[in-house]
């Protein structure tokens, strides 16, 4: 099921096809509400202090306009990237740092489809919490749920991998490398964000 996806302001628009959806999960971590206070963009976040982000294959990603105001940013040397509208600061999908991994967390907070639409396709938010233990207060674990949703991810990205597939719109096809190169947090941003800090300072 398509479902537009396009940032505040509306320059940048596209598309995301829900049939390749892995699953549904709010995460708690420090690092997504770093994300969050860096961008510095409202309504990322849930009163608990959650990202509300349906995983899902990047061949479902498909951007009509604006591509050329992607950015993304890490935290270290060897995070996540995480991609965002440089018009807007809205959040457009987290990725691995290599081409071939058919993963992308698009966070709900850019699409364009009605709350009930996103339900019924991806199943009902809150379903499964990563990181119950660092959210702001207290929410209910589902350790059920994240087995099973850690195992179909898992699945479904050898899968996509066996087929060929890589990280979409997000990586150049040609050289492998981000459309955009990362611009790399500093130690002392970390901090000041809340993020957790990595194990060598740097990185």
């Amino acid at each position: 099921m398509p479902t537009s996806i396009r940032c505040r302001c509306g320059q940048v628009q596209g598309e995301a096809d829900l049939d390749n959806a892995y699953t549904r999960a709010t995460c708690y971590c420090k690092d997504c509400r770093a994300n969050a206070r860096w961008l510095g963009t409202p309504g990322l976040l849930d009163a608990q202090g959650g990202s509300d982000i349906v995983a899902m294959a990047p061949a479902g990603v498909r951007f009509a306009s604006g591509q050329d105001r992607l950015a993304c940013m890490s935290l270290s040397g060897k995070g996540i990237l995480r991609w965002y509208a440089a018009c807007c600061r809205t959040p457009l999908g987290n990725t691995g740092r290599s081409a071939n991994l058919p993963y992308v967390g698009v966070l709900t907070a850019c699409f364009a489809g009605a709350p009930e639409e996103i339900d019924a396709a991806v199943g009902p938010r809150d379903r499964i919490t990563l990181n119950p233990g660092s959210a702001e207060e207290r929410v209910r674990k589902t350790p059920l749920g994240f087995a099973t949703g850690g195992l179909r991810i898992l699945t479904n990205m050898v899968v996509r991998r066996l087929r060929g597939e890589g990280a979409g719109p997000y990586f150049d096809a040609s050289t492998g490398q981000p459309i955009r190169a990362p611009e790399v947090l500093t130690a002392a941003q970390r901090e000041s964000l809340g993020a957790n800090q990595p194990s060598h300072p740097s990185r």
